[in-house]
Protein backbone atom coordinates (compact mmCIF):
# COMPACT_ATOMS: atom_id res chain seq x y z
CA UNK A 1 0.00 0.00 0.00
CA UNK A 2 1.28 3.44 -0.92
CA UNK A 3 0.84 5.30 2.36
CA UNK A 4 1.34 8.65 0.63
CA UNK A 5 -2.03 8.18 -1.10
CA UNK A 6 -3.92 8.12 2.20
CA UNK A 7 -5.82 11.10 3.51
CA UNK A 8 -4.53 12.87 6.60
CA UNK A 9 -7.83 12.58 8.48
CA UNK A 10 -10.64 10.04 8.79
CA UNK A 11 -13.73 9.87 10.92
CA UNK A 12 -12.91 6.31 12.02
CA UNK A 13 -9.84 4.12 11.83
CA UNK A 14 -10.50 0.39 12.17
CA UNK A 15 -7.41 -1.60 13.13
CA UNK A 16 -7.88 -5.17 11.93
CA UNK A 17 -9.84 -6.80 9.10
CA UNK A 18 -11.42 -9.81 10.75
CA UNK A 19 -15.17 -10.25 11.09
CA UNK A 20 -15.56 -7.60 13.83
CA UNK A 21 -13.79 -4.86 11.87
CA UNK A 22 -15.38 -5.72 8.53
CA UNK A 23 -18.91 -6.02 9.87
CA UNK A 24 -18.51 -2.75 11.76
CA UNK A 25 -17.46 -1.01 8.53
CA UNK A 26 -20.62 -2.24 6.84
CA UNK A 27 -22.72 -0.49 9.49
CA UNK A 28 -21.10 2.95 9.23
CA UNK A 29 -23.15 5.56 7.44
CA UNK A 30 -22.19 6.47 3.84
CA UNK A 31 -20.98 9.91 4.90
CA UNK A 32 -18.58 8.45 7.48
CA UNK A 33 -15.04 8.20 6.13
CA UNK A 34 -13.24 5.16 7.50
CA UNK A 35 -9.82 3.58 7.06
CA UNK A 36 -9.35 -0.17 7.66
CA UNK A 37 -5.75 -1.19 8.31
CA UNK A 38 -4.55 -4.81 8.33
CA UNK A 39 -1.03 -6.20 8.67
CA UNK A 40 -1.08 -8.74 5.87
CA UNK A 41 -3.51 -9.72 3.13
CA UNK A 42 -7.14 -8.62 3.52
CA UNK A 43 -8.28 -12.15 4.28
CA UNK A 44 -5.56 -13.14 6.76
CA UNK A 45 -6.96 -13.04 10.28
CA UNK A 46 -8.03 -15.23 13.19
CA UNK A 47 -11.57 -14.98 11.83
CA UNK A 48 -10.63 -16.50 8.49
CA UNK A 49 -9.32 -19.64 10.21
CA UNK A 50 -12.53 -20.31 12.15
CA UNK A 51 -13.76 -23.73 11.08
CA UNK A 52 -16.81 -24.85 13.02
CA UNK A 53 -19.45 -22.21 12.40
CA UNK A 54 -21.65 -19.65 14.13
CA UNK A 55 -23.89 -20.55 17.06
CA UNK A 56 -27.32 -18.93 16.99
CA UNK A 57 -30.92 -19.80 17.79
CA UNK A 58 -32.87 -19.89 14.53
CA UNK A 59 -35.42 -22.53 15.54
CA UNK A 60 -37.56 -21.43 18.49
CA UNK A 61 -39.54 -24.68 18.39
CA UNK A 62 -36.67 -27.04 19.18
CA UNK A 63 -34.30 -24.48 20.72
CA UNK A 64 -34.55 -21.27 22.75
CA UNK A 65 -32.59 -18.18 23.72
CA UNK A 66 -32.67 -19.35 27.33
CA UNK A 67 -30.99 -22.64 26.41
CA UNK A 68 -28.24 -20.88 24.45
CA UNK A 69 -27.73 -18.43 27.31
CA UNK A 70 -27.51 -21.27 29.82
CA UNK A 71 -25.05 -23.23 27.67
CA UNK A 72 -22.88 -20.11 27.41
CA UNK A 73 -22.99 -19.56 31.18
CA UNK A 74 -22.13 -23.19 31.95
CA UNK A 75 -19.12 -23.11 29.61
CA UNK A 76 -18.00 -19.77 31.10
CA UNK A 77 -18.27 -21.13 34.66
CA UNK A 78 -20.89 -18.43 35.28
CA UNK A 79 -18.26 -15.70 35.27
CA UNK A 80 -19.97 -14.20 32.21
CA UNK A 81 -21.67 -10.80 32.15
CA UNK A 82 -25.31 -11.83 31.88
CA UNK A 83 -26.50 -8.68 30.10
CA UNK A 84 -23.79 -9.13 27.45
CA UNK A 85 -24.71 -12.79 26.98
CA UNK A 86 -28.36 -11.84 26.50
CA UNK A 87 -27.43 -9.27 23.85
CA UNK A 88 -25.22 -11.83 22.10
CA UNK A 89 -27.86 -14.55 22.00
CA UNK A 90 -30.94 -12.47 21.22
CA UNK A 91 -29.37 -10.16 18.63
CA UNK A 92 -27.10 -12.77 17.04
CA UNK A 93 -29.71 -14.43 14.80
CA UNK A 94 -30.40 -11.09 13.09
CA UNK A 95 -26.72 -10.63 12.29
CA UNK A 96 -26.24 -14.19 11.04
CA UNK A 97 -29.22 -13.86 8.71
CA UNK A 98 -27.98 -10.42 7.67
CA UNK A 99 -24.67 -11.90 6.47
CA UNK A 100 -26.65 -13.93 3.95
CA UNK A 101 -27.58 -10.60 2.34
CA UNK A 102 -23.84 -10.14 1.79
CA UNK A 103 -23.73 -13.49 -0.06
CA UNK A 104 -22.35 -15.61 2.80
CA UNK A 105 -23.18 -19.20 1.81
CA UNK A 106 -24.17 -21.48 4.69
CA UNK A 107 -24.75 -25.19 4.15
CA UNK A 108 -28.35 -26.19 3.48
CA UNK A 109 -30.33 -29.43 3.21
CA UNK A 110 -32.19 -30.68 0.14
CA UNK A 111 -35.13 -28.42 1.04
CA UNK A 112 -32.98 -25.32 1.22
CA UNK A 113 -33.12 -25.11 5.02
CA UNK A 114 -29.98 -24.11 6.92
CA UNK A 115 -28.12 -27.12 8.27
CA UNK A 116 -27.18 -26.98 11.95
CA UNK A 117 -24.64 -29.07 13.81
CA UNK A 118 -23.77 -29.80 17.43
CA UNK A 119 -20.53 -28.88 19.20
CA UNK A 120 -19.13 -29.34 22.69
CA UNK A 121 -21.11 -27.59 25.42
CA UNK A 122 -24.25 -27.05 23.30
CA UNK A 123 -27.52 -28.69 24.31
CA UNK A 124 -29.05 -28.29 20.84
CA UNK A 125 -27.97 -28.35 17.22
CA UNK A 126 -27.66 -24.62 16.53
CA UNK A 127 -24.35 -24.06 14.71
CA UNK A 128 -24.74 -22.93 11.10
CA UNK A 129 -21.69 -23.47 8.94
CA UNK A 130 -20.04 -23.41 5.54
CA UNK A 131 -18.50 -26.88 5.42
CA UNK A 132 -15.50 -26.60 7.78
CA UNK A 133 -14.32 -23.21 6.50
CA UNK A 134 -17.00 -20.91 7.88
CA UNK A 135 -14.59 -18.16 8.90
CA UNK A 136 -12.97 -18.00 5.50
CA UNK A 137 -16.36 -17.84 3.79
CA UNK A 138 -17.50 -15.07 6.10
CA UNK A 139 -14.34 -12.98 5.77
CA UNK A 140 -14.12 -13.38 2.00
CA UNK A 141 -17.71 -12.25 1.46
CA UNK A 142 -17.49 -9.38 3.95
CA UNK A 143 -14.24 -8.14 2.37
CA UNK A 144 -16.00 -8.17 -0.99
CA UNK A 145 -18.90 -6.14 0.42
CA UNK A 146 -16.67 -3.62 2.22
CA UNK A 147 -14.40 -2.95 -0.76
CA UNK A 148 -17.45 -1.82 -2.76
CA UNK A 149 -18.19 0.99 -0.30
CA UNK A 150 -16.88 4.41 -1.48
CA UNK A 151 -16.54 5.71 2.10
CA UNK A 152 -14.18 2.91 3.18
CA UNK A 153 -10.46 2.90 2.37
CA UNK A 154 -8.75 -0.49 2.75
CA UNK A 155 -5.07 -0.39 3.64
CA UNK A 156 -3.55 -3.89 3.67
CA UNK A 157 0.06 -5.09 4.06
CA UNK A 158 0.44 -2.24 6.54
CA UNK A 159 1.25 -2.38 10.22
CA UNK A 160 -0.12 -0.05 12.86
CA UNK A 161 2.86 0.63 15.10
CA UNK A 162 1.12 2.88 17.64
CA UNK A 163 -2.19 4.54 18.44
CA UNK A 164 -2.06 7.65 20.61
CA UNK A 165 -4.79 9.87 22.07
CA UNK A 166 -4.07 13.37 20.81
CA UNK A 167 -5.98 16.68 20.78
CA UNK A 168 -9.54 15.42 20.76
CA UNK A 169 -8.87 12.38 18.60
CA UNK A 170 -6.21 9.83 17.73
CA UNK A 171 -2.94 9.72 15.90
CA UNK A 172 -2.31 6.33 14.31
CA UNK A 173 1.19 5.52 13.11
CA UNK A 174 1.47 3.28 10.05
CA UNK A 175 4.37 1.30 8.63
CA UNK A 176 4.49 -0.33 5.19
CA UNK A 177 7.90 -1.68 4.30
CA UNK A 178 10.15 1.23 5.24
CA UNK A 179 7.48 3.89 4.60
CA UNK A 180 5.97 5.56 7.67
CA UNK A 181 2.88 7.74 7.90
CA UNK A 182 0.74 9.39 10.58
CA UNK A 183 -3.02 9.55 10.09
CA UNK A 184 -5.64 11.08 12.35
CA UNK A 185 -9.18 10.19 13.30
CA UNK A 186 -11.96 11.11 15.66
CA UNK A 187 -12.67 7.48 16.60
CA UNK A 188 -10.64 4.27 16.63
CA UNK A 189 -12.03 0.74 16.65
CA UNK A 190 -9.50 -1.89 17.70
CA UNK A 191 -10.38 -5.23 16.10
CA UNK A 192 -6.94 -6.82 16.14
CA UNK A 193 -7.87 -10.38 17.07
CA UNK A 194 -6.01 -12.70 19.39
CA UNK A 195 -2.69 -13.17 21.15
CA UNK A 196 -1.67 -16.63 19.95
CA UNK A 197 1.88 -15.69 19.00
CA UNK A 198 2.62 -15.08 22.67
CA UNK A 199 2.79 -18.89 22.84
CA UNK A 200 5.18 -21.35 21.26
CA UNK A 201 2.28 -23.36 19.82
CA UNK A 202 -1.00 -21.81 18.70
CA UNK A 203 -3.79 -22.21 16.18
CA UNK A 204 -3.56 -18.47 15.45
CA UNK A 205 -1.91 -16.97 12.35
CA UNK A 206 1.29 -14.91 12.46
CA UNK A 207 -0.64 -11.62 12.78
CA UNK A 208 -2.03 -12.52 16.22
CA UNK A 209 0.45 -10.70 18.44
CA UNK A 210 -1.93 -8.72 20.66
CA UNK A 211 -1.17 -5.32 19.13
CA UNK A 212 -4.57 -3.81 19.91
CA UNK A 213 -4.31 -4.78 23.56
CA UNK A 214 -0.92 -3.04 23.74
CA UNK A 215 -2.29 0.11 22.12
CA UNK A 216 -5.21 0.23 24.55
CA UNK A 217 -2.98 -0.46 27.56
CA UNK A 218 -0.56 2.29 26.56
CA UNK A 219 -3.48 4.73 26.35
CA UNK A 220 -4.62 3.76 29.85
CA UNK A 221 -7.63 1.64 28.90
CA UNK A 222 -8.79 -1.03 31.32
CA UNK A 223 -7.54 -4.51 30.42
CA UNK A 224 -9.58 -7.26 32.05
CA UNK A 225 -9.17 -11.02 32.56
CA UNK A 226 -6.23 -11.33 30.20
CA UNK A 227 -5.29 -14.58 31.89
CA UNK A 228 -8.56 -16.15 30.68
CA UNK A 229 -7.02 -18.08 27.81
CA UNK A 230 -8.63 -21.00 26.01
CA UNK A 231 -6.56 -23.98 24.95
CA UNK A 232 -8.24 -25.97 22.22
CA UNK A 233 -8.09 -29.68 23.05
CA UNK A 234 -7.71 -30.97 19.50
CA UNK A 235 -5.04 -29.23 17.49
CA UNK A 236 -3.18 -31.46 15.03
CA UNK A 237 -0.14 -32.69 16.95
CA UNK A 238 2.92 -31.57 14.96
CA UNK A 239 6.17 -29.69 15.48
CA UNK A 240 5.06 -26.49 13.73
CA UNK A 241 4.52 -23.22 15.59
CA UNK A 242 1.12 -22.67 13.95
CA UNK A 243 -0.96 -25.74 14.69
CA UNK A 244 -3.65 -26.99 12.32
CA UNK A 245 -6.99 -27.02 14.15
CA UNK A 246 -9.22 -30.08 14.17
CA UNK A 247 -12.57 -28.40 14.67
CA UNK A 248 -14.92 -28.99 17.59
CA UNK A 249 -17.40 -30.01 14.92
CA UNK A 250 -15.48 -33.26 14.28
CA UNK A 251 -16.31 -34.36 17.82
CA UNK A 252 -19.77 -32.91 17.31
CA UNK A 253 -20.22 -35.31 14.40
CA UNK A 254 -19.20 -38.24 16.60
CA UNK A 255 -15.40 -38.54 16.73
CA UNK A 256 -13.98 -40.43 19.72
CA UNK A 257 -11.01 -39.13 21.72
CA UNK A 258 -8.42 -41.84 22.39
CA UNK A 259 -5.30 -42.07 24.58
CA UNK A 260 -1.94 -43.63 23.74
CA UNK A 261 -3.48 -47.10 24.22
CA UNK A 262 -6.20 -46.25 21.65
CA UNK A 263 -8.81 -46.26 24.43
CA UNK A 264 -11.59 -43.76 25.07
CA UNK A 265 -10.93 -42.07 28.42
CA UNK A 266 -13.18 -39.05 28.84
CA UNK A 267 -15.55 -41.05 31.07
CA UNK A 268 -12.85 -40.81 33.78
CA UNK A 269 -13.16 -37.02 33.85
CA UNK A 270 -16.61 -35.83 32.69
CA UNK A 271 -20.01 -37.36 31.99
CA UNK A 272 -20.34 -35.27 28.82
CA UNK A 273 -17.44 -37.25 27.36
CA UNK A 274 -16.02 -35.81 24.10
CA UNK A 275 -18.68 -33.09 24.04
CA UNK A 276 -17.65 -31.45 27.31
CA UNK A 277 -16.56 -27.79 26.99
CA UNK A 278 -13.10 -27.15 25.62
CA UNK A 279 -11.39 -26.31 28.90
CA UNK A 280 -12.68 -29.53 30.45
CA UNK A 281 -11.47 -31.67 27.54
CA UNK A 282 -8.07 -29.94 27.47
CA UNK A 283 -7.50 -30.50 31.20
CA UNK A 284 -8.69 -34.08 30.86
CA UNK A 285 -6.08 -34.71 28.15
CA UNK A 286 -3.30 -33.26 30.33
CA UNK A 287 -4.41 -35.35 33.32
CA UNK A 288 -4.62 -38.45 31.15
CA UNK A 289 -1.16 -37.72 29.74
CA UNK A 290 0.19 -37.66 33.29
CA UNK A 291 -1.62 -40.88 34.10
CA UNK A 292 -0.31 -42.72 31.04
CA UNK A 293 3.04 -40.97 30.78
CA UNK A 294 2.41 -40.11 27.12
CA UNK A 295 1.43 -37.06 25.04
CA UNK A 296 0.00 -39.27 22.29
CA UNK A 297 -3.72 -38.67 21.76
CA UNK A 298 -6.00 -39.25 18.80
CA UNK A 299 -9.39 -38.48 17.30
CA UNK A 300 -11.13 -41.43 15.66
CA UNK A 301 -13.92 -40.82 13.16
CA UNK A 302 -13.04 -43.69 10.84
CA UNK A 303 -16.44 -45.32 11.32
CA UNK A 304 -18.10 -42.50 9.37
CA UNK A 305 -18.59 -42.76 5.61
CA UNK A 306 -15.66 -41.35 3.60
CA UNK A 307 -17.95 -39.38 1.28
CA UNK A 308 -19.62 -37.76 4.29
CA UNK A 309 -16.27 -36.84 5.85
CA UNK A 310 -14.92 -35.36 2.62
CA UNK A 311 -18.05 -33.30 2.07
CA UNK A 312 -18.54 -32.18 5.68
CA UNK A 313 -14.85 -31.53 6.45
CA UNK A 314 -13.07 -30.76 3.17
CA UNK A 315 -10.53 -28.39 4.75
CA UNK A 316 -9.68 -30.71 7.63
CA UNK A 317 -9.55 -33.73 5.31
CA UNK A 318 -7.14 -31.95 2.98
CA UNK A 319 -5.05 -30.53 5.82
CA UNK A 320 -4.69 -33.96 7.40
CA UNK A 321 -3.80 -35.53 4.06
CA UNK A 322 -1.01 -32.97 3.68
CA UNK A 323 0.29 -34.28 7.00
CA UNK A 324 0.02 -37.93 5.90
CA UNK A 325 -3.29 -38.71 7.64
CA UNK A 326 -6.43 -39.95 5.86
CA UNK A 327 -9.21 -39.27 8.40
CA UNK A 328 -11.39 -41.98 6.85
CA UNK A 329 -8.69 -44.58 7.53
CA UNK A 330 -6.26 -43.19 10.09
CA UNK A 331 -6.36 -41.86 13.62
CA UNK A 332 -5.81 -38.09 13.84
CA UNK A 333 -2.98 -37.15 16.27
CA UNK A 334 -4.10 -34.28 18.52
CA UNK A 335 -2.97 -32.33 21.59
CA UNK A 336 -4.13 -29.12 23.33
CA UNK A 337 -2.85 -25.82 21.99
CA UNK A 338 -3.41 -22.09 22.64
CA UNK A 339 -6.49 -21.07 20.71
CA UNK A 340 -8.53 -18.13 22.00
CA UNK A 341 -8.55 -15.20 24.43
CA UNK A 342 -11.65 -14.56 26.51
CA UNK A 343 -10.22 -11.50 28.28
CA UNK A 344 -8.89 -8.34 26.68
CA UNK A 345 -9.75 -4.66 26.42
CA UNK A 346 -12.67 -4.05 28.74
CA UNK A 347 -15.77 -2.82 26.88
CA UNK A 348 -19.42 -2.08 27.58
CA UNK A 349 -22.40 -3.32 25.58
CA UNK A 350 -21.65 -0.78 22.85
CA UNK A 351 -18.00 -1.81 22.54
CA UNK A 352 -16.81 1.39 24.24
CA UNK A 353 -13.54 1.10 26.16
CA UNK A 354 -12.70 3.20 29.22
CA UNK A 355 -10.89 5.68 26.91
CA UNK A 356 -13.21 8.21 25.25
CA UNK A 357 -13.81 7.56 21.52
CA UNK A 358 -11.83 4.30 21.63
CA UNK A 359 -13.76 1.11 20.81
CA UNK A 360 -12.80 -2.56 20.73
CA UNK A 361 -14.58 -5.58 19.27
CA UNK A 362 -13.86 -9.20 18.51
CA UNK A 363 -11.26 -11.32 20.25
CA UNK A 364 -9.15 -8.41 21.50
CA UNK A 365 -12.14 -7.12 23.51
CA UNK A 366 -13.47 -8.34 26.82
CA UNK A 367 -17.23 -7.99 26.47
CA UNK A 368 -17.82 -10.48 29.26
CA UNK A 369 -19.87 -12.84 27.09
CA UNK A 370 -17.47 -15.77 27.39
CA UNK A 371 -16.70 -15.73 31.10
CA UNK A 372 -13.73 -17.95 31.89
CA UNK A 373 -14.19 -20.25 28.89
CA UNK A 374 -15.75 -19.62 25.47
CA UNK A 375 -18.57 -21.84 24.28
CA UNK A 376 -17.80 -23.28 20.85
CA UNK A 377 -18.82 -21.13 17.86
CA UNK A 378 -19.76 -18.10 19.97
CA UNK A 379 -16.69 -16.20 18.73
CA UNK A 380 -17.85 -15.26 15.23
CA UNK A 381 -21.24 -14.44 16.74
CA UNK A 382 -19.60 -12.05 19.21
CA UNK A 383 -17.61 -10.39 16.42
CA UNK A 384 -20.78 -9.77 14.40
CA UNK A 385 -22.96 -8.51 17.25
CA UNK A 386 -20.43 -6.22 18.91
CA UNK A 387 -18.82 -5.08 15.66
CA UNK A 388 -22.24 -3.83 14.59
CA UNK A 389 -22.96 -2.30 18.00
CA UNK A 390 -19.62 -0.45 17.90
CA UNK A 391 -20.41 1.10 14.52
CA UNK A 392 -23.90 2.14 15.54
CA UNK A 393 -22.62 3.75 18.74
CA UNK A 394 -19.91 5.62 16.86
CA UNK A 395 -22.60 7.04 14.60
CA UNK A 396 -24.68 8.06 17.62
CA UNK A 397 -21.68 9.78 19.20
CA UNK A 398 -20.89 11.66 15.98
CA UNK A 399 -24.41 13.09 15.97
CA UNK A 400 -24.47 13.95 19.67
CA UNK A 401 -21.21 15.88 19.76
CA UNK A 402 -18.87 17.66 17.39
CA UNK A 403 -15.35 16.26 17.57
CA UNK A 404 -12.39 17.92 15.94
CA UNK A 405 -8.82 16.75 15.62
CA UNK A 406 -5.97 19.13 14.86
CA UNK A 407 -3.26 17.25 12.99
CA UNK A 408 -1.42 20.44 12.21
CA UNK A 409 -0.58 20.67 15.93
CA UNK A 410 1.12 17.27 16.06
CA UNK A 411 4.82 17.14 16.87
CA UNK A 412 7.04 14.96 14.75
CA UNK A 413 8.11 11.68 16.32
CA UNK A 414 11.72 10.63 16.77
CA UNK A 415 12.79 7.00 16.93
CA UNK A 416 15.86 5.05 17.96
CA UNK A 417 18.24 3.32 15.59
CA UNK A 418 19.31 0.15 17.44
CA UNK A 419 18.39 -3.14 15.73
CA UNK A 420 16.13 -5.48 17.70
CA UNK A 421 18.10 -8.08 19.63
CA UNK A 422 17.23 -11.60 18.49
CA UNK A 423 15.67 -14.19 20.77
CA UNK A 424 13.32 -12.01 22.84
CA UNK A 425 10.12 -13.28 21.27
CA UNK A 426 11.33 -16.88 21.41
CA UNK A 427 12.17 -16.55 25.10
CA UNK A 428 8.75 -15.11 25.93
CA UNK A 429 7.01 -17.95 24.08
CA UNK A 430 9.04 -20.54 25.98
CA UNK A 431 8.14 -18.83 29.27
CA UNK A 432 4.42 -18.80 28.47
CA UNK A 433 4.37 -22.40 27.26
CA UNK A 434 5.98 -23.55 30.51
CA UNK A 435 4.29 -21.23 33.01
CA UNK A 436 0.76 -20.75 31.75
CA UNK A 437 -0.43 -23.66 29.64
CA UNK A 438 -3.56 -25.77 30.32
CA UNK A 439 -2.71 -26.38 34.00
CA UNK A 440 -0.65 -23.40 35.21
CA UNK A 441 2.69 -23.80 37.02
CA UNK A 442 2.64 -21.26 39.85
CA UNK A 443 6.40 -21.30 40.39
CA UNK A 444 7.09 -20.78 36.70
CA UNK A 445 4.47 -18.00 36.63
CA UNK A 446 6.32 -16.06 39.35
CA UNK A 447 9.70 -16.38 37.64
CA UNK A 448 8.23 -15.77 34.20
CA UNK A 449 6.54 -12.58 35.35
CA UNK A 450 9.85 -11.16 36.59
CA UNK A 451 11.62 -12.07 33.36
CA UNK A 452 8.92 -10.70 31.00
CA UNK A 453 8.96 -7.46 33.00
CA UNK A 454 12.71 -7.20 32.40
CA UNK A 455 12.31 -7.86 28.67
CA UNK A 456 9.52 -5.31 28.39
CA UNK A 457 11.58 -2.63 30.11
CA UNK A 458 14.47 -3.32 27.77
CA UNK A 459 12.23 -3.03 24.72
CA UNK A 460 10.78 0.25 25.92
CA UNK A 461 14.09 1.90 26.80
CA UNK A 462 16.54 0.30 24.39
CA UNK A 463 16.30 2.90 21.62
CA UNK A 464 15.26 0.30 19.04
CA UNK A 465 14.31 1.33 15.53
CA UNK A 466 10.62 1.07 14.69
CA UNK A 467 10.29 -2.06 12.59
CA UNK A 468 7.50 -4.60 12.27
CA UNK A 469 9.60 -7.07 14.27
CA UNK A 470 10.14 -4.58 17.09
CA UNK A 471 6.46 -3.62 17.27
CA UNK A 472 5.35 -7.24 17.43
CA UNK A 473 8.01 -7.99 20.06
CA UNK A 474 6.81 -5.19 22.33
CA UNK A 475 3.18 -6.28 21.82
CA UNK A 476 4.05 -9.87 22.73
CA UNK A 477 6.07 -8.75 25.75
CA UNK A 478 3.28 -6.44 26.95
CA UNK A 479 0.63 -9.14 26.66
CA UNK A 480 2.80 -11.78 28.36
CA UNK A 481 3.61 -9.34 31.18
CA UNK A 482 -0.08 -8.56 31.73
CA UNK A 483 -1.12 -12.22 31.67
CA UNK A 484 1.55 -13.33 34.13
CA UNK A 485 1.00 -10.31 36.38
CA UNK A 486 -2.67 -11.21 36.66
CA UNK A 487 -1.92 -14.90 37.19
CA UNK A 488 0.71 -14.03 39.80
CA UNK A 489 -1.67 -11.96 41.95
Amino acid sequence: MDLASLKTEYDVIIVGAGVAGLYAALHLEPATKALIVCKKEKTKSNSSLAQGGIACVLDLVHDSYDLHIEDTLIAGRRENKLDAVKELVTEGPFDVLNTIKHNVDYDRDENGELLKTLEGGHSRKRIVHHKDTTGNELVTKLVSAVTKLPNITFCDMTMVTAVKKKFGGFMTELLSGTEQRQVFSTFVLLATGGIGRVYKYTTNPSVATGDGIRFAYEMGASIKNLSYIQFHPTAFNSDGREQFLISEAVRGEGAYLLNVNKERFMDRYDSRLELAPRDVVSKSIIMESRRTGSNSFYLDIRYKDKEFLTKRFPGISEGCLQNGVDISKDLIPVFPCQHYLMGGIETDLNARTTVSQLYAAGECANTGVHGRNRLASNSLLEALVFGRRAALDIERQRKLRIYKVHPESMPSESYGKAPLASGMRTEIREIMQKAYFVIPDQGAIHEGFKRTNEILKRLRTGGFSITAEYCEAISIATVAFLILREANE
